[in-house]
C-alpha cells in the first residue's frame, strides 16, 4: 500500500491571482497545542502600520515537514548561487523570523 501512495499524483492548479504571488518581508509565526499559524506582511519605511496579507494555518506535523523542505531548498540554493546573506546578522544568526511568546507584543 505504501508504493501505491509513493506513486500517486496530484494535479495541483495555480489560479492566475495566486500566480502573482503576495511580497512579505516578515512573518509572525504562533502555535497552539493544535496547529501553527503563520501570518505574512510587510514593513514599509516610515509605515508605522502594517496588514496581515496572508495566514497559512496548518498541523504541527505539516509545519515541521515545511520547515524540512524549507531547509532542503535553502541548502540547494546556497550551493548553487552561495550563502544567503542575512543583513545585520552574523552568518550563523537565524533566518530573521523571531519566536513570538504568547505574553509578548508584536510591534
Amino acid at each position: 500500500m505504501a508504493d501505491q501512495q509513493a506513486s500517486q499524483q496530484i494535479n495541483i492548479e495555480l489560479g492566475e491571482k495566486e500566480a502573482e504571488g503576495i511580497y512579505s518581508n516578515l512573518a509572525i509565526i504562533t502555535h497552539s497545542p493544535a496547529e501553527f499559524v503563520i501570518d505574512f506582511t510587510r514593513v514599509l519605511p516610515g509605515v508605522p502600520k502594517a496588514r496581515v496579507h496572508a495566514r497559512l494555518i496548518m498541523t504541527a506535523q505539516h509545519a515541521k515537514l515545511l520547515l524540512r523542505a524549507l531547509e532542503d531548498n535553502i541548502n540547494k540554493y546556497e550551493l548553487k548561487f552561495g550563502e544567503i546573506k542575512v543583513h545585520g546578522e552574523p552568518p550563523s544568526g537565524t533566518l530573521g523570523f523571531q519566536q513570538v511568546h504568547s505574553d509578548e507584543k508584536v510591534h
